[in-house]
């Protein structure tokens, strides 16, 4: 497996920590970030710390983070990295948080594809709760189906009789998003919406996100599936 460097900075108005990690590609197993001078996980070292900004930095391709509770594995905070230096503070704001102290930042990155293929995350968001999609090696303009990174279920797996209320994508580095579409059991199409590029390049929508679409409220049936149609960088 390929690793690579990760920093993040969580932080208020007046302090923060800086944590780090060289993190595995493609797991979420074992990418804990830690304190750069204390090595400490973000709970025993800010415990009941208020912090409403996480700034996150990976190598190449893309990233996923989480503030989740270790000892009930849910998840409190979450969303992407950005590539290295490009670093918005602006665009890093989350809602005001009090670290658990059984809490832990930990990170899921992806490398980039082979030529014409796109590595993509999605984080959606549902009555049901939130969890991390993706799709690995999309070959250029076609669609493909989102599945969750745990276990690989579809949408309607996952998230059957629920709301559909997010859909946060991130596609790797200098990738185009066309469009994402949910599809019901009937192979119909219920929603399809529009994506863009991000990063440091021409008519880039934003540092983090693809696509970043809330406020929705979709129905999620048994045999829903969610597929994103992608051009990549190459």
């Amino acid at each position: 497996m390929t690793t690579q460097a990760i920093q993040a900075t969580v932080s208020n108005a007046m302090m923060g920590k800086i944590f780090t990690k060289t993190a595995t590609d493609d797991v979420w197993d074992g990418n804990t970030l830690t304190d750069s001078l204390s090595t400490q996980q973000i709970g025993i070292l800010m415990p009941r710390t208020t912090v409403n900004r996480v700034q996150l930095q990976y190598a190449a391709g893309a990233c996923a983070w989480r503030i989740q509770n270790s000892a009930n594995l849910t998840f409190q905070r979450f969303g992407f990295g950005v590539e290295d230096g490009l670093a918005c503070f602006a665009s890093s704001a989350i809602p005001a948080y009090s670290i658990n102290p059984n809490d832990i930042l930990t990170v899921y990155p992806l490398p980039v594809a082979d030529p014409l293929t796109t590595n993509a995350l999605a984080w959606i968001q549902t009555t049901k709760g939130v969890e991390l999609f993706e799709a690995k090696a999309v070959p250029d303009a076609t669609a493909t189906e989102l599945k969750t990174v745990v276990n690989e279920q579809t949408l309607g797996d996952s998230m059957f009789n629920s709301t559909l209320q997010s859909i946060h994508i991130q596609c790797e580095d200098g990738a185009t998003l066309d469009s994402v579409e949910i599809i019901d059991n009937s192979g119909g199409t219920v929603l399809t919406l529009y994506g863009g590029v991000r990063g440091d390049t021409a008519g880039a929508m934003s540092l983090t996100y693809n696509l970043k679409a809330d406020g929705l409220g979709v129905a999620i049936g048994k045999g829903y599936s969610m597929k994103i149609t992608t051009t990549s960088a190459a």
